[in-house]
């Protein structure tokens, strides 16, 4: 089970989503993201070829700073990529992806 914990209910000045903690991971790594606007937001967690491995959560969540973790103890070691999608009240989307590398 993948919880989402609020770190902060501050409105924060933009969409952002931070590079995991640690990075290289074995098996569990931290991903924390800040959201402006409240709306639907999803995280996706990619191998190299592109193909959703995990969705972490797909929920409404409020503008505030959050933290979520990830754990790949079912996953190879390799590259993996983890996108924000986020889609605020007024529509307009948000969305980044970054880097993580699971070592085992």
């Amino acid at each position: 089970i993948i919880g989402i914990n609020q770190i902060s209910s501050n409105v924060p000045s933009d969409f952002n989503l931070k590079q995991n903690y640690p990075n290289p991971f074995n098996p569990v790594t931290k991903i924390k993201y800040d959201i402006l606007k409240s709306g639907i937001v999803k995280m996706s967690v990619y191998d190299l070829s592109g193909k959703v491995v995990r969705v972490l959560f797909n929920e409404h969540l409020s503008p505030g700073t959050y933290e979520t973790s990830f754990d790949g103890s079912g996953f190879s070691s390799g590259v993996y990529f983890y996108k924000l999608d986020a889609t605020g009240r007024d529509g307009n989307n948000f969305v980044m992806t970054k880097r993580m590398v699971l070592l085992k």
